[in-house]
């Protein structure tokens, strides 16, 4: 058997340990935006999940991740309503649900000119949609805390962390857009 050579040693050991240090620059800059946000854990977790965290050259390219993580939150959340609207039982319960359909399809609509709006740099226009997106899911609990008799339904669980969720990923955008301006 051959001995090993320092040079093997070192491309299957040590490289990939180099590797994993490029991207630390990408992990101050990650920590140090999320540091300045109201949700740390939360916006380390969500943007870290996102392999174009690793190549963020800004905060703005964080902000950038965070509304199209709100955006697919938005959107999949809509889908999610529209299926439990056309699976519901009562008239009344289908009506709320597609409500909300609807309210989290405006919400991905608000978060994607808050998109546009952070790439032309006009960031009072993107912190004002990205606002107005964060207040759409309260429309729709505010509907099933008003239905009332037989009408009355209770917030779908799932609806209210998804909801959560969105209001966190508005809030981590928000916050971030606040130290661009």
């Amino acid at each position: 058997m051959a001995p090993i050579s320092f040079f093997t040693v070192f491309f299957f050991f040590l490289l990939p340990f180099l590797s994993f240090s490029l991207p630390l620059e990408t992990s101050n800059l990650l920590i140090q935006t999320c540091n300045a946000t109201t949700y740390y854990d939360f916006c380390v977790a969500s943007l870290s999940s996102s392999p174009r965290a690793s190549t963020a050259a800004d905060a703005t390219a964080l902000t950038g991740i965070a509304i199209d993580l709100g955006i697919a939150n938005a959107t999949n959340t809509s889908s999610f309503a529209s299926s439990l609207s056309k699976a519901a039982r009562s008239p009344s319960l289908a009506s709320l649900l597609a409500a909300c359909a609807d309210k989290y399809a405006r919400a991905a609509e608000a978060l994607g000119s808050s998109r546009d709006a952070l790439k032309e740099g006009n960031y009072d226009y993107a912190s004002v949609h990205a606002s107005s997106a964060a207040e759409y899911p309260d429309v729709c609990r505010v509907l099933f805390q008003r239905s009332k008799g037989q009408a009355a339904a209770a917030y779908p669980a799932e609806l209210a962390r998804r909801e959560d969720a969105l209001k966190r990923l508005c809030a981590v955008a928000l916050d971030i857009i606040s130290l661009l301006s």
